[in-house]
Formats: structure tokens, sequence, C-alpha cells
């Protein structure tokens, strides 16, 4: 396959760091994607091959970047339904069930939302090199809601910048057995890998995992259980499981962080995405998207009310 080779001439205002410059002539490209071509030799400066991302280019530099085409990866395109609750030429937000995962892993080689989602958007194709959707931010197998895909490296870049900075406004229902201690408040405890279980994640000494921030709210009261909108600030794997759990009202149905039998018949952890603020690619005013409560949810939560009338 012939790459696709693009010129590039360095103007005054533009030097500096190189692949600072390739972002500015190519928007399309995440800089993380970029900064891979310079170390693949697919950039070149002046007929030399560029020797780092943050080589200095001076102005009247001509710069030539070689583009691959993108290379099949071992994903398949899977006819899986997918509730696609908003769609444009940039991306998905789609409505995860619970039990569906994100991405293939071992044991999980397809059935994933990944894979659903290439036969959905066929051109979802050549993000960060590879055939396959943009994925920003992920949901454990067993939450469900809203999740973003992108459908190309600049909407994928737009989006996980709001992500790295903070700016995204996320919102999630969770059931917890038990009550936290005040009726709303902030959890500010770092997470890391548990030294003893690997697949578990746990909270750790100042200094030693990644900082972790979670605002809680109460929405509603029942004898044993308490209904919370939780905000996780930063995106921690596992993070609204390990803090709940750390204030002693572990998610309702978490059998890893909670109790070993739930206390409501439930076959998951009652935690669901719900609520997610974003200002989408080419536009400068946040867009709000809402995923209800799935029915085994809502079912749960009406059994919860009924029985505390009695």
């Amino acid at each position: 396959m012939i790459s696709d080779s693009q010129v590039f001439t360095c103007q005054e205002e533009q030097a500096g760091r190189l692949d600072k410059f390739l972002v500015g002539c190519l928007p399309g490209y995440s800089r993380a994607r970029l900064q891979a071509l310079i170390r693949d030799g697919q950039v070149s400066v002046n007929g030399k091959p560029a020797s780092k991302a943050g080589q200095i280019i001076e102005a009247g530099a001509q710069v030539v970047v070689c583009i691959p085409p993108a290379q099949p990866g071992d994903l398949a395109a899977e006819a899986i339904p997918l509730e696609v609750l908003f769609e444009n030429a940039d991306l998905m937000v789609v409505n995860k069930p619970a039990g569906m995962v994100v991405h293939p892993a071992p044991g999980h080689a397809g059935g994933t939302l990944v894979n659903a989602a290439l036969a959905h958007a066929p051109d979802m194709e050549g993000i960060g090199g590879e055939v396959r959707p943009g994925l920003v931010h992920r949901l454990d197998k067993d939450t469900s809601g809203l999740i973003l895909l992108a459908k190309n490296d600049h909407a994928q870049q737009w989006l996980q910048e709001q992500f790295s900075r903070r700016s995204v406004q996320k919102a999630y229902i969770a059931l917890v057995d038990g009550r936290p201690p005040t009726p709303r408040g902030r959890i500010e405890a770092p997470i890391g890998r548990d030294p003893l279980h690997r697949k578990k994640m746990t909270i750790t000494p100042e200094g030693k995992g990644r900082a972790a921030v979670s605002e809680y709210a109460t929405l509603e009261t029942f004898p044993e259980h308490t209904l919370l909108e939780v905000h996780p600030l930063t995106g921690r794997t596992h993070q609204i499981r390990v803090h709940l759990a750390f204030l002693g009202c572990p998610v309702t149905g978490d059998t890893v962080y909670g109790r070993r039998k739930p206390s409501l018949e439930l076959r998951r952890h009652f935690l669901h995405a719900h609520r997610l603020t974003i200002i989408l690619p080419g536009e400068s005013s946040p867009r709000t998207f809402e995923a209800p409560l799935p029915a085994e949810l809502a079912q749960a939560l009406s059994q919860l009310r009924k029985a505390s009338l009695l």
C-alpha cells in the first residue's frame, strides 16, 4: 500500500517543537499518533529523518510526513444490537448494557462494544493508525450507561483533551448497601492496584497510587440501602466502586468490593452512567446526554420503594 505523503513549510510563527508544528498542520491526527509517526521514521525535516518529537525546527524548514494506510487489526465487526443515543460524523454516544465488555481482552475475544461499533459504523477506521473505533473512556463490564466512541482522529483528540482537563461532567446512579456517613460529600483517596489481588484496585497510602476524587449526593434513602448520584472528578479504574466501599457503603450487588452475597436479587452491581456533559467537536457549548435506568435496576428500585411503605 502507498503511503499518503504531505509536505509542509514551517512559517516563522510555527518554529519550535516538531510534534507541536505537526499538530497545527494536521488537526485530524492526535499528537500521540504524530509522535508515533516520528518514531517510526515517517517524518523528515529538510530531507533528513526527524530525530525525535521534540526536535526544534526553524522557519523555512520543509517537513514531509508519510502517513501509512490504516492496518487491519484483529478486531472483527459483529452485528450486535447497539442503543445509539446520538451519532454524527465524529462520534457515537451509546447506552451500553451491563454484561458487555468494552474492548476485546483475554477471555473476551468477541461480543464487545468495539466489535458491535465496527459493524454499526464501518467508517470508524484509521483511528490511531489501526482499524478500530476510538475509545476515549471506559465502563466496567457490569456497569451500564453512557459511553463515547470517536469516529476519527480529530474527534478522539478533541474528546480526550476534555477528559484530561477534567472538564467532562459525569453523573452515575448508584444504589449502595447501608448509607454514607453524610448525605453528601467528597471522597479524596488515591487508588492503585491491589498487591494481593492484581485484578482488583484498592485505596493506597498517599504517594503510592493515583489521585482520585469523587463527589456524591443522596437521592433517596431506604431502611438498608441508599440511592446516590456520584460524580467522579477523576477516571481511575473501578473508582466509584472502590471509593464507596471505602466509605463503608459498597455498591449493591458488587461481589468484588462489597458483599459476597448480594443484599438484593441482582445479577450485576447497581451502578449506571446516567448523565454526561461534554462539548462536541466543532461546537462551543456543552451538550448533555442522559440514559435512563435499565429495566432490571428500575425494577429493583421499585421493589425497595414498595417494601419501605409496608
